[in-house]
């Protein structure tokens, strides 16, 4: 209160707030001139502006009879800069530096808070600034001398003789297709600094018309820096609260926020999540943990969260799925994205996803290869969809993460009752697609769906093991003995050994397992991952049926055949690649969808006549085992086979040749004197490179 009364209030002044020059009003920033040069030694001449990135240039003209200007200086610089002649093109045209360029450059980023004031007769008045702009001189003159000085260079070099000018006639051109830009690689381009200087380049300036500060056109702009009105309406953005009107003299600052380092695209801490809009909250939670009980998508959300509110979000990011919450697919696979393993686009993948969720929803095991079988997706984008909800288990398949939330379905029936309705619409949608069987639609058990599904601990499974394997081998054993006593009796005199029982042992994937569970909760209703009514097409055991080997052989030897008839070279990756695409255009039921492994297709591309090519490509390469496997045509009854079997040869022996070495080659060994064009089409029609 004494500090106060120490410093009285001497003077009340009204503010106002000018709007006519809203977003037009720069403040620009002289640089410091010599005390001997005043404002009037300067004259504008011309200027210019871009105003989408904001930046200026003025063209000022220097006083050349001020004692302080250096003449002889001055015409060096117009030498250097045009040389002796002067034309249209000439930047100094009285050959004598009398001007001077500055541009522009941002001197705040953030310019809100500030203002131009005028005060007049007891009243202040405020326009707020748009931009602070920061003039200096630009030396582009000397680019220009340095370009002139090198022109002279070249020209007292001498030009070049007439026999170079007729080999300069003619020049090799390589034409070369760009690939196409991938969405990564268009981002990357578009935040390049070589494409930001292109784009600032290609704004177009806009010239300008300078007033003087006696002018009248000056005279009557500066009169819209005064309010127009003093109403209310016109300043109510001055009425504010204390508190407001404190935010808005000292705002929160920014700068700590920019210099704390950045964390990684895909880390959020909890606070920062809870900084963002519940439906955000959400969408992140779910997209990162992918399946969820509603109980701890509460706890995450923190305290205080209304569970009708999260309950209304989670729908749009989620479906249900044996009482828990599993995120949708289009979240996980947005639009005009692909696979990382395949390159399938993402409907693709969002409806392969969809019906391992919807199998989830029908039973809590699932065997990938039926899942492979029906989307005919790669084995890899199978595997992600099944581990973002499913563990597996050896022997069982598939089975789902979480156990089932019974407490969730009695406490919302209604959300129960209407995600059931989403699933039947998933479910009528995937017919349609898939082309489903009445097997793949059925439950495998109906008891499973129609109660709370039976759980078996880890110490239980190992007990029912063991007394399957003694119920098993005390059948095995009277079976032994009586076929033992049955053998005695038919022929007592002869002595022959009983012929040990030999039992075929199966090699446990824990990455593809079977299903050969026989108890009532767990079972999936599947023989050995299979379903009994593709018995007679699928391999049973790793074997296929023997009517079936010889189709399937024809059908692998048909499409190897016509792809090396169009593709003379391949590795061993692209051919598989173009397997997996010939695999998805063809049918559900197909012969082929039997299971072919590498193995078979690489002794199938043997069998038709190709042969590995054992390219020496150099240790640190880091291309995979696959890509260095090169299996070639070696003879397709061309007239370029003896052409292409020389070929294969050279590359044999090194994996990089010169042109000039293959022309040599090929020209000794077919006896042909072959040309660069003719060595081009025998590099296209035989190797396709």
């Amino acid at each position: 209160m004494a500090n106060e009364e120490d410093d009285p209030i001497i003077q009340e002044i009204d503010v106002f707030l000018a709007r006519s020059l809203l977003e037009k009003l720069y403040l620009f920033q002289y640089p410091i001139r010599p005390a001997s040069m005043t404002y009037d030694d300067v004259t504008h001449l011309s200027a210019k502006i871009k105003p989408k990135q904001q930046k200026v240039e003025l063209e000022m003209a220097i006083d050349t009879l001020n004692p302080n200007y250096c003449r002889s200086k001055g015409e060096q610089i117009a030498l250097n800069v045009d040389g002796t002649c002067t034309d249209e093109t000439s930047t100094y045209s009285s050959k004598l530096m009398d001007k001077q360029t500055f541009c522009s450059s941002q001197a705040a980023s953030n310019v809100s808070r500030y203002a131009a004031a005028v005060y007049k007769k007891g009243e202040l008045h405020l326009t707020p600034l748009h931009g602070i702009l920061q003039l200096r001189p630009s030396f582009t003159y000397l680019d220009k001398a340095d370009a002139k000085h090198r022109e002279r260079e070249a020209a007292n070099e001498g030009g070049d003789s007439s026999q170079d000018e007729a080999e300069d006639d003619v020049k090799q051109i390589t034409v070369r297709f760009s690939r196409p830009e991938t969405e990564q690689a268009r981002q990357r381009r578009v935040q390049s600094y070589e494409f930001l200087q292109k784009r600032q380049a290609e704004e177009h300036w806009v010239h300008l018309h300078y007033y003087g500060l006696k002018d009248s056109r000056s005279e009557h702009e500066r009169q819209y820096l005064f309010s127009q009105g003093h109403g209310l309406a016109e300043n109510t953005e001055l009425i504010k609260s204390p508190s407001e009107y404190l935010m808005m003299l000292m705002p929160p600052s920014v700068e700590e926020e920019n210099n704390k380092p950045m964390a990684p695209s895909n880390v959020l801490s909890m606070a920062q999540l809870r900084t963002l809009p519940l439906a955000d909250q959400i969408k992140i939670l779910m997209k990162n943990v992918k399946v969820m009980p509603f109980a701890n998508l509460l706890s995450l959300l923190g305290s205080g969260t209304d569970p009708t509110a999260v309950l209304r979000c989670v729908q749009q990011v989620a479906l249900l799925v044996q009482g828990n919450w599993v995120v949708k697919s289009d979240v996980l696979y947005p639009k005009d994205t692909s696979s990382p393993h395949s390159g399938v686009p993402a409907e693709v993948l969002c409806r392969g996803r969809d019906f391992v969720m919807w199998k989830f929803t029908q039973d809590r095991w699932v065997v990938r290869k039926e899942v492979a079988a029906v989307t005919k997706l790669c084995p890899e984008d199978v595997k992600d969809f099944l581990e973002h909800m499913s563990v597996a288990r050896i022997n069982k398949g598939w089975e789902f993460m979480l156990p089932y939330d019974e407490d969730f379905v009695k406490k919302h029936p209604d959300i129960v009752q209407r995600q059931q309705m989403l699933w039947m619409g998933i479910q009528a949608k995937l017919e349609k697609v898939y082309n489903l069987l009445k097997e793949h639609l059925t439950p495998k058990k109906q008891e499973a769906q129609s109660a709370h599904p039976l759980l078996v601990s880890g110490e239980q499974r190992v007990n029912m093991a063991k007394a399957k394997v003694k119920q098993n081998y005390g059948q095995l054993e009277k079976e032994f003995q009586k076929q033992k006593a049955e053998m005695k009796s038919n022929d007592a005199s002869a002595k022959t050994d009983v012929p040990n029982i030999r039992i075929k042992e199966e090699p446990v994937s824990v990455e593809e397992p079977m299903d050969t569970s026989a108890h009532e909760g767990l079972n999936n209703g599947l023989v050995n991952g299979l379903h009994p009514a593709q018995g007679s097409t699928e391999p049973v055991n790793g074997h296929l049926p023997g009517g079936c080997i010889d189709r399937v052989a024809q059908e692998l030897k048909a499409f190897v055949s016509s792809t090396f008839k169009k593709q003379f070279v391949l590795t061993l990756s692209e051919l598989k690649r173009l397997f997996n695409l010939h695999l998805a255009s063809l049918p559900p039921g197909h012969t082929l969808f039997s299971g072919i492994s590498d193995k078979m297709l690489q002794d199938m591309v043997l069998d038709t006549g190709c042969k590995q090519i054992l390219v020496p490509f150099p240790p640190q390469t880091a291309a995979s085992p696959d890509e260095l496997k090169v299996y070639a045509l070696w003879e397709a009854g061309d007239t370029y086979d003896q052409h292409r079997q020389v070929l294969l040869e050279i590359f044999s022996k090194n994996y990089r040749v010169r042109r000039n070495v293959i022309q040599n080659q090929l020209s000794q060994e077919c006896g042909e004197d072959l040309n660069k064009q003719e060595v081009d089409r025998v590099l296209k029609v035989s190797c396709c490179l």
